[in-house]
Parts: structure tokens; C-alpha cells; sequence
């Protein structure tokens, strides 16, 4: 699925306290975390200059380094930062809708930074404006700054506790107020959140990303994950940890971690949910090469993401690794497709096989996932064209049942292909020779856990919340612009 536009990636948040290059290293950790959003991108900095306590904020559409130079970045002062990059899982891509967010409460300055989507957030937003709210964006962060500017307690830290009661759904936020940093995990834990630090000799700098990887390109130490349902209030005093009350609709469930983080849309570089995502898909290969076998040549892998899978599946089967597709990194998201005059071209544009490699062999090929199916079936006609003699597709996921109401844009169910056809019929449509999935045991003997700390609804329809207000939020939804 590595590069297929049934899957939209997320959102990434990042912040940091006490650091002279705070706007910079925002900069460099929402660069790492490119791969959550492409939709657009922004900073807002913490500027005490001459004992004032101001918001520097920049934002746009796009690219991290389309939307920051080093000129817009020297503007941005401060020694406190908050960042993000978006993915439009909520609302249309429209400027109003970057975040961070940012609003004069009578407690001063706040800004928010949110990966995930909140369940409930049309109910709540009907019922703020029927209040008299006046919202900016369509996006469901914009509820929580009502939320907040609402309540009556002068305590920032009390009155997001209680607002993030009304909550349903999945926030992993970062919050920078005039004298503090904070970061919030909803109880469940969807989204991952992390702690790090940057030492020196003087003094401790805190940071807070979505992944480690951007605490690995800043050279910030990892410290541990931010906790379910965990406010992390980070200031001039130090650190202090509050809890949110536990869901009381839980039952066993330890909390609803994301599986396809580790599926497909975290970095394989990344520890997430305190697991290597790299040795979690290596491991869904061996899983997957134990339970589907068939005699074949060459092991390849679909780029980029079912890399670790298919190497895990050829050390374990013993049928040699090759790289017979290649990936064109340089395609960007603006690229001007050609008239569809040759067959399979849009895949072509980013997928090329090698017929040096393919030719004559019985090939198996590796993908994180199987969505529609028009692009497996493309890969496999590309690969059919480059000579193969066969062609078995193995997916290092279950089949894909349901859509994702938590922070992914996900199709809706009609859409998706193992939803309503046969794996008989689905391999058929896709012209494999052969066709299996990892199954739901294979995937949770491979992450060496269970569906009692993860949320896998995509897979096995078990939803962890309530769904009240998702059926009211795509017909806004549908309703609304889509873009600028």
C-alpha cells in the first residue's frame, strides 16, 4: 500500500520547552514527521522578548519546507515551540483548518496542536453554536479552544480536564500557553505520543513528538511515552503528571492502540506503542511466510512500506529477497498526470519493475495491506508485463473490513474490497495467481500482544467507543468545501 491513496496518512505533533532554537528544531521534527501529513504545516513559538508573553505563529498549505524558509523561521522567536503537519481526516484542506490553532483566552495566549479525530465533535459543535460559537475552520480541534474558553476555571490544566471529559474519540495533543507546554493522551491511547529530552550542561530541554524518529533527528534522548490518558503539564518548575479518569465502558481492554501504526503509518525507524515498528513488519513477513507458503523464485517487496515484511518473509521461507520494483522518490504530490493513453501509467509514474529480475520467475510479492484493489491489480499487471511467469500476492495484514472513525481517512466500507467479496473473488480481481492475508492471530503473535491493548476495528469491527455523531459528521462533512 506504500503509495496508494485509499490510506491517508494522519496527522504529526511535535513540541518543545526551554531551547534557545526552539522554532528550528520544530522545523526538523515536523520534517521527520512528514509522512503523517502533507496537507499543510505549522509552527507557533512562545516569545517572551522584553518580558512580554506572545504567540509568533506561521502556517500554510503544503510541504514542511514548502511552507518554512530560514527567513520565516528567524521571525518565529522564542525558546518554546509547538508544530504540526495535517492530513484533512476532518474538514476540507483549507488554510482555516492548519493548525496549530490558536485563540486569546482570558488566561492568555493558547495554541493546539492535535493528531487524531474526536468521535462526538458534530454533537458538540452543534451544541456550542447553538450556544452562540462562532467557529473559523471545520476541523474538530476547533471545539476543544470553545471548550477551554468556556470553562470558568482560571486553571488551565482543571479546565482541560474537565473539557476533555466531553470527548469521544482519539487525541494525542500538544498545548503551549503563555508559561507552560502541555501534552494529552485520550484514555484509550490511539494516536502515540513521546517524551524526550535534550541535555547540556546547563540546562534540560523537553520534547514531545508523535514518533521518535523526530526525536532521533534533533538528537533528543527518548524518555518514555506519554501515557494513556496522561496530561503532561511542562513548565519553568519542572514536570507534572495528571491522569484522566479511566473509560468506563473499557471492560478488559488495557487501551485501543492504533495497529495500523505498526501496519503501515508510522516510520519503520520509529518505536511506537513501545514496539519497533521495523521488527513489527519484519515480523508479520515470517508470520505471514509460515502461514501462506508457495514455491516461488523471488520474495519482492511492494515499496516502500513492505520493505521489513518482505525480508522477514524471505529469511524465514528461505526464498531469496530482490528488488523487483523500484520506487521514484522525486514524484511530488502537484505532479501533472498525463492522458491515460497507456495503460496502468499513473502506477508507472512511481512504480517500475525490473524485467532483468522478473523475467520467467515465479514471483511473491509483499504489501502492507490490500484496500480497493485497483492498485494490487495494476502492481500485478505491471509485474505480468516485465515477464513473471507467476505472480502470488501475500498481504502482512488481515483483510480490511471496516473505515476508521479515530484519525485516519479512512474509504467508507462499500469501498472496501474484503468488506464484500471473497478471497476467491478478490483474487480474481486482481489477477494473482494466488492470493492470502496475514491472519489475526499471525498479526498479534508478531506484535506479542493482543486485541485487549489495540484497536484493529479496520480489521475485526470492534470499535472501542461509541460511534454517536459519526453518521452526523459525514454529512457536514460532505457539505463542506473541500478546498481553498
Amino acid at each position: 500500500m506504500s503509495f496508494k491513496s485509499s490510506w491517508k496518512e494522519e496527522c504529526g505533533v511535535f513540541g518543545i520547552w526551554n531551547h534557545p532554537e526552539a522554532a528550528k528544531l520544530t522545523y526538523l521534527g515536523l520534517y521527520a514527521l512528514q509522512h503523517r501529513g502533507q496537507e499543510s504545516a505549522g509552527i507557533v513559538t512562545l516569545d517572551t522578548t522584553d518580558s512580554k508573553q506572545l504567540h509568533r505563529v506561521h502556517k500554510g498549505l503544503g510541504l514542511v519546507p514548502d511552507v518554512f524558509n530560514e527567513s520565516i523561521l528567524q521571525g518565529l522567536p522564542g525558546s518554546a515551540a509547538i508544530g504540526h503537519v495535517r492530513y484533512a481526516t476532518t474538514g476540507g484542506n483549507l488554510i482555516a483548518n492548519a493548525q496549530p490553532l490558536t485563540s486569546n483566552l482570558l488566561s492568555g495566549p493558547l495554541a493546539v496542536a492535535h493528531n487524531g479525530n474526536i468521535v462526538n465533535s458534530s454533537i458538540l459543535r452543534e451544541a456550542l453554536q447553538r450556544e452562540g460559537a462562532i467557529f473559523q475552520g471545520t476541523n474538530d480541534t476547533e471545539i476543544l479552544l470553545h471548550l477551554l474558553a468556556k470553562n470558568p476555571s482560571n486553571h488551565l490544566v482543571s479546565a482541560l480536564k474537565e473539557s476533555l471529559k466531553d470527548l469521544t474519540g482519539a487525541y494525542s495533543l500538544v498545548i503551549l500557553a503563555h508559561d507552560r507546554m502541555i501534552a494529552a493522551r485520550d484514555p484509550l491511547g490511539f494516536r502515540p505520543l513521546v517524551l524526550g529530552q535534550i541535555k547540556t550542561s546547563m540546562s534540560v530541554s523537553y520534547v514531545v513528538a508523535s514518533e521518535t524518529c523526530a526525536l532521533d533527528l534533533i538528537g533528543a534522548q527518548f524518555v518514555r511515552e506519554i501515557e494513556p490518558g496522561e496530561i503532561l503539564e511542562i513548565s519553568s518548575e519542572g514536570i507534572l503528571s495528571e491522569h484522566l479518569p479511566a473509560l468506563e465502558n473499557r471492560g478488559s481492554r488495557k487501551s485501543a492502540q492504533c495497529v495500523f501504526e505498526h501496519v503501515y503509518f508510522s516510520r519503520p525507524d520509529s518505536v511506537v506503542f513501545g514496539k519497533s515498528v521495523y521488527n513489527s513488519r519484519k515480523r508479520f513477513g515470517e508470520e505471514l511466510a509460515l502461514e501462506s507458503p508457495v514455491e516461488a523464485d523471488i520474495v519482492i517487496p511492494v515499496p516502500d512500506s513492505g520493505v521489513p515484511s518482505a525480508i522477514g518473509y524471505s529469511q524465514k521461507s528461505g526464498i531469496p529477497f530482490e528488488f523487483g520494483i523500484i520506487r521514484n522518490h522525486y514524484i511530488g504530490r502537484t505532479f501533472i498526470q498525463p492522458s491515460q493513453s497507456v495503460r496502468d501509467i499513473g502506477v508507472k509514474i512511481k512504480l517500475n519493475p525490473q524485467p532483468d529480475v522478473l523475467k520467467g520467475k515465479r514471483v511473491i510479492v509483499i504489501d502492507d495491506s490490500l484496500v480497493r484493489g485497483t492498485t494490487s491489480q495494476n502492481i500485478i499487471n505491471l509485474i505480468r508485463q516485465a515477464g513473471a511467469k507467476e505472480v502470488h500476492l501475500r498481504i502482512a495484514s488481515p483483510p480490511t473490513t471496516g473505515p476508521c472513525y479515530y484519525g485516519v481517512d479512512t474509504p467508507q466500507k462499500s469501498q472496501l474490497i474484503a468488506s464484500h467479496q471473497s478471497l476467491e473473488n478478490i483474487r480474481q480481481f486482481i489477477g494473482a495467481d494466488s492470493l492470502a492475508y496475514l491472519s489475526d492471530a499471525g498479526m498479534w503473535k508478531a506484535l506479542k500482544s493482543g486485541p485487549e491493548s489495540f484497536c484493529a476495528a479496520c480489521f475485526n469491527g470492534d470499535y472501542p467507543t461509541s460511534l454517536k455523531g459519526v453518521e452526523n459528521k459525514k454529512n457536514k462533512e460532505n457539505t463542506s468545501p473541500k478546498n481553498i
